[in-house]
């Protein structure tokens, strides 16, 4: 399928994508729909609830969910905090530009 795209205003072309993007959305719900579906029915076909299935390898493989403790704080705001993974804070990187080092923000 083959549409020329050289004869398209900026408007349509516009209009096109926004389109595409919506169709997109559909066919990933379509897919998951159709993946479940499947999985009912080997779930079925083994004789066992799903949901049991599901329930029975729900917690493995995923990450903990706690918070990692904050390990520097701003001098100027004691509430913000950072753990020291990810990116650094603005506030960090002003401070360290101010002629501070990371030492001097650890709690």
């Amino acid at each position: 399928m083959a549409i020329d795209l050289k004869g398209l205003s900026a408007a349509e072309l516009e209009a096109l994508a926004k389109e595409i993007e919506l169709r997109k959305v559909e066919v990933e719900n379509e897919a998951k729909k159709n993946a479940y579906a499947e999985m009912l029915a080997i779930a079925e076909r083994h004789g066992v609830a799903f949901e049991e299935v599901i329930a029975l390898h729900g917690g493995k493989g995923r990450k903990s969910s706690a918070k990692a403790a904050a390990k520097y704080t701003n001098p100027a705001d004691p509430s913000q905090t950072w753990s020291g993974r990810g990116r650094k804070p603005g506030w960090v990187h002003e401070a360290l530009k101010a002629g501070k080092s990371i030492e001097d923000l650890e709690i």
